[in-house]
């Protein structure tokens, strides 16, 4: 998992339901760093940095076009 690279951040685990499917949908190995801890206590997302997106380095560039399409100019799905 050290090989891993983060490529986006979250304050709350509701901002990422979605991408979490398409993601497991296109079999991107990923993972959320801080998940459990923000999800059980929210409060401490801004301590800890936030929730950490983090990809296969085989993986990365189908995950970052991923990321764009959910990057509209609308915001409807917001990436922080």
């Amino acid at each position: 998992m050290t090989d891993f690279i983060k490529i986006a951040i979250f304050t709350y685990p509701h901002e990422y339901t979605v991408l979490k499917l398409v993601l497991e949908k296109n079999n991107i190995r990923f993972f959320f760093q801080n998940e459990t801890v923000i999800g059980m206590i929210p409060f401490y997302s801004n301590a800890l940095g936030g929730i950490f997106l983090k990809v296969h380095p085989n993986d990365l560039e189908q995950a970052k076009a991923i990321l764009r399409d959910f990057s509209t100019e609308d915001e409807y799905l917001k990436i922080v």
